[in-house]
């Protein structure tokens, strides 16, 4: 006769029917392939920025630095043309539109203050004026270079 004090043991594979060594597994799967995208993605992103230098350099502008890192962010490529201070978002999209619209008005500000932080380090910088643009990097096209980003009359 069943007792109907005792409870029901759980099962080893839970109430899914998967047992935790093979969720394990499928995590550790999902784990790996989520770092080699993001490595993937990181790799694009040094290679769109190189392309973005070289352009900038063609087009005259000077590249002070790469990747400079502040405690108010990362600027991609901080660069000089004249009495401009100018800090570059590169972003590698399939289209100009998608481009812009991965630039946040909450990263503009971010990238601002950052290039505020840039300028005040070297006295040479701190007069120049400053401004933020971008270049998008498309598969197989040129890229496009748009400048005073965050002005939103365009």
């Amino acid at each position: 006769m069943a007792d109907a004090s005792r409870r029901a043991r759980p099962s080893k594979r839970g109430a899914t029917g998967v047992s935790a060594a093979s969720k394990a597994r499928e995590d550790d799967t999902n784990t790996a392939s989520e770092k080699a995208r993001r490595r993937r993605a990181q790799s694009w992103g040094l290679a769109a920025e190189t392309w973005a230098a070289l352009w900038l350099r063609l087009k005259g502008y000077r590249i002070l630095a790469r990747r400079e890192r502040t405690p108010a962010g990362e600027i991609d490529l901080v660069a000089r043309r004249g009495s401009i201070l100018i800090a570059v978002e590169v972003k590698a999209r399939p289209s100009l539109e998608a481009a812009v619209a991965a630039v946040s008005t909450r990263q503009r500000l971010r990238i601002a203050r950052a290039l505020d932080l840039v300028a005040a380090r070297d006295p040479t910088l701190a007069g120049l004026t400053r401004r933020l643009d971008l270049v998008a990097i498309r598969p197989w096209r040129p890229p496009i270079h748009l400048r005073d980003l965050h002005r939103e009359t365009r």
